[in-house]
């Protein structure tokens, strides 16, 4: 048996000295010792459904998803402690049983709760924030073993480095997030021209709670998704038409054409159109998490940035011109989330429009994502960090007005590079 990891989209892997899975923290400090001892690196994987190579190393990593208990509910503040490694959707579900919910979720919810966070992974809606931002305390392990608990009154530069930290700090164990009372979403999606989604852009965002579109570069229509909290009972879909709509239209006819677009690259205009009008009018009546989240089994990378949300209209169809000259059959998917002030945050200080661009899996993505990233820099981007990039510590400095606060944070927690790897090296540069 060897140490291998892949991650879920099957182009990040590694060989690892020792993959671990700790079933408790003190594990985890045995774990963290025996990299002292050797002088190795370590690392953590959450769910690998990062696109980047943040986890990848030959040192010491740490699987976590056997630390994945609810520790403690209280109903009245809605401050609820999980285990680092429990997934979004398993939190989901344990919370609707005690009336609560996540105020937001992205559109995979395969996550463990820790890694979602450190990624400054998002949902859409100009009024939420991503999901980051519901955390309340975080409980970190260093690489002595000792533990921290960070929140705004213990260490308030600390813990605003550690919300979003890509794992650079130390080791998360456990982190208690403010949920909210459990509630029902009404999803609508529809097919829209592009030109109109653009031309009423502002009052699609602000007037529904969560707005979000995909469009495709051949095509002049865009899907678009509205959820808004409905004082309705819940409505589960039958397992037939759920199958029909994630499984069968979303997932396998969607792969089963970007196979043949991929071979044959003159059919992606064509297959554009027909994947835009594919989508019709769907509504869907449901608790939150099943509404926000669906099944995604079409493998790709991705890349996605945050630019701020004044930019969104010159940006979307900057993006969307360009696609045209790439023979992509992925759609590009646009979302919009609040300012937030973690130190690393994509979303740091002001309304941000992200902006995701994908390519299929097997398909050469760099010279699109290259092109892609071009136009994002013109709007001072921010790409997320879990997804695909080119940047360097020198060229991300300046879009953060807390990078080097954030560093002091990296150099008292981390003073030997123990929580480090290429990729950190690359992106955020050396610690000391």
């Amino acid at each position: 048996m060897t140490n291998s990891w892949v991650n879920w989209a099957g182009d990040q892997r590694c060989t690892p000295s020792t993959l671990a899975t700790p079933h408790s923290t003190d594990e985890v400090r045995e774990l963290l010792s025996s990299a002292e001892t050797h002088g190795q690196r370590v690392r953590v994987a959450g769910a690998g459904h990062s696109f980047t190579d943040a986890v990848v190393t030959d040192g010491i990593l740490l699987d976590l998803t056997k630390l994945n208990r609810v520790l403690d509910i209280d109903r009245t503040t809605g401050l609820v402690r999980f285990e680092a490694g429990i997934t979004l959707r398993a939190a989901s579900d344990a919370l609707h049983e005690h009336g609560l919910a996540f105020p937001n979720l992205g559109d995979i919810d395969i996550q463990t709760v820790a890694g979602a966070t450190a990624t400054a992974t998002h949902g859409t809606g100009a009024q939420w924030q991503n999901l980051s931002a519901a955390l309340d305390s975080i409980e970190l392990m260093l690489a002595d073993g000792s533990r921290v608990e960070l929140n705004a009154q213990t260490d308030p530069d600390g813990w605003r480095a550690a919300r979003v930290s890509i794992g650079a700090l130390g080791v998360i164990t456990a982190a208690t997030l403010r949920m909210v009372p459990s509630f029902v979403l009404e999803g609508i999606e529809r097919p829209v021209p592009v030109d109109d989604v653009l031309a009423d852009l502002d009052s699609l965002i602000d007037d529904n709670e969560h707005f979000e579109f995909y469009m495709f570069a051949h095509s002049p229509v865009a899907m678009t998704k509205r959820n808004n909290r409905v004082a309705l009972p819940e409505q589960p879909r039958g397992k037939a038409l759920d199958w029909f709509a994630d499984i069968l239209v979303s997932n396998y006819l969607l792969d089963a054409m970007c196979k043949l677009t991929s071979r044959q690259p003159r059919l992606v205009p064509l297959m554009h159109r027909a994947a835009a009008h594919a989508g019709s009018y769907r509504r869907q009546v449901d608790r939150s998490y099943r509404v926000f989240a669906s099944p995604r089994l079409v493998r790709f990378t991705e890349m996605e940035y945050a630019i701020a949300r004044e930019h969104s209209v010159d940006a979307i169809r900057e993006i969307k011109e360009l696609a045209t000259k790439f023979d992509t059959p992925m759609p590009i998917e646009v979302r919009w989330v609040a300012a937030d002030d973690a130190f690393l945050s994509p979303a740091g200080g002001r309304e941000t429009c992200y902006i995701a661009v994908h390519q299929y899996r097997g398909m050469d993505f760099e010279p699109y994502f290259r092109a892609c990233e071009a136009v994002f820099n013109h709007y001072s981007g921010r790409p997320h960090w879990g997804k695909r990039h080119f940047q360097t510590a020198d060229t991300l400095r300046d879009r953060y007005p807390d990078w080097d606060r954030f560093a002091q944070v990296r150099r008292r927690f981390d003073p030997k590079s123990r929580f480090t790897n290429a990729y950190l090296d690359r992106v955020l540069g050396p610690v000391g």
